[in-house]
């Protein structure tokens, strides 16, 4: 049976403030008013409207990508998906320098590159699959096999980051993404869909790019937790750009000039990465206040802000699905933290957590190690007091 948070420090490490824990405290609560607990602090509240704020930023870099695509004939994922790595590493990297040094800064890549490269490498083929895969199979499938990237953050976060997840969290995941369907059966009524050109394809891309999605957003989780947000991206943002380059240089070197002969374009390219930017910057924040998983949950939400968009700009129509699918993905959200949402082993980023890291990146000893030589030699001088206060005393001394 799971168990309930019933002590102060329980509630407090559920995301209470202590006077919210101490108001719970004084007065006996029932079972479902100790389940709700959470979901009245204001943790939740800032994790529901900072998770939908970055779901309004994957609609603005969506409605970019249609409108670049659509009018001016562009398909460049890779060119946009590197001036946002490039200006990551520009914000990130400047204030890395300033906050530990050329020295510090330096070793940062020399002992963590290796992983924050991998993570770079699958978020950029993340990317550029999905985006691929809309050129092959068609938008409803595109975007049911897109919503994989939810159940592979779930089952990651078990086996890695050693998150228990009680009955009602898979209950909460599974009623968002019906809400997510809705939205497809939605489309599907109001002829939004297009044909496939080779569905097997389209859909292999996408299953693998939402995979890799899933793999990112849990390994950003999980450095998020362990090193500041300004090392994570910074050191992301460069490794993302040496690929992105790579890939830009094989396979859109034609297309780079035809981006610059049209001004407007480059203007909504300029859009996309203020939205992206704003997306990679939050995203670490939303993970340390909750998790990948709930990030993922809460961009669902976005095909619903597409649609706002795209009546105006895409001629597109709305049905009665659609106000029906947003609010249903909201409650899946509500329902997944009727109990406090698990954290995962591996704690989160605080003040103690900082300062070991520090140390361990610049090869400092440990606090533990600085603290023993102190603690020695006053077991010592403790020793050294007993032994004089037990030693017999002549006669002559008592003269």
């Amino acid at each position: 049976m799971d168990q309930q948070p019933t002590t102060v420090a329980d509630l407090q490490s559920s995301g209470l403030s202590k006077k919210e824990t101490m108001s719970i405290e004084t007065k006996p609560l029932t079972p479902w008013q100790e389940r709700l607990a959470f979901v009245k602090s204001r943790l939740f509240w800032k994790v529901l409207c900072l998770g939908q704020v970055l779901s309004l930023c994957i609609t603005g870099c969506n409605v970019v990508n249609t409108k670049i695509g659509n009018d001016y004939g562009l398909n460049i994922p890779t060119t946009q998906t590197f001036l946002v790595y490039v200006f990551l590493a520009l914000i990130f990297n400047t204030y890395g320098l300033y906050k530990r040094g050329f020295r510090g800064w330096l070793l940062q890549f020399w002992r963590r590159g290796i992983p924050y490269f991998f993570l770079a490498f699958i978020d950029v083929e993340g990317n550029y699959l999905v985006v691929k895969s809309y050129q092959y199979t068609s938008l409803l499938s595109a975007m049911l096999l897109d919503c994989w990237s939810t159940p592979v953050c779930m089952i990651l976060s078990v086996i890695f980051l050693k998150v228990r997840y009680r009955w009602v969290q898979y209950l909460g995941v599974v009623i968002a993404l019906v809400g997510l369907a809705l939205l497809v059966v939605s489309d599907l009524v109001t002829d939004k869909n297009y044909d496939a050109i080779d569905p097997i394809k389209g859909d292999l891309f996408c299953l693998l790019g939402a995979t890799f999605y899933g793999f990112s957003n849990v390994g950003m989780e999980y450095m998020s937790r362990k090193h500041p947000i300004y090392e994570v991206l910074g050191v992301f943002g460069t490794f993302g750009a040496i690929i992105n380059l790579v890939q830009l240089v094989i396979l859109e070197r034609s297309e780079v000039s035809n981006l610059f002969a049209q001004p407007e374009a480059v203007g909504m390219v300029m859009v996309y990465i203020i939205c992206s930017v704003v997306l990679y910057c939050l995203a670490p924040v939303l993970f340390r206040w909750s998790s990948a998983l709930v990030y993922n949950m809460s961009i669902l939400t976005s095909d619903f802000y597409g649609l706002i968009f795209g009546l105006g700009l895409f001629g597109y129509k709305v049905t009665a699905l659609y106000p029906v699918a947003y609010v249903i993905v909201i409650v899946g959200i509500f329902i997944y933290y009727v109990f406090p949402a698990p954290i995962p082993s591996i704690g989160t980023f605080d003040a103690e957590t900082e300062e070991r890291e520090k140390r361990e990146l610049m090869g400092w000893p440990s606090l533990d190690v600085e603290a023993s030589p102190t603690k020695d030699t006053d077991t010592i001088k403790t020793a050294e007091s007993v032994h004089v206060m037990t030693q017999p005393v002549s006669i002559a001394e008592k003269s």
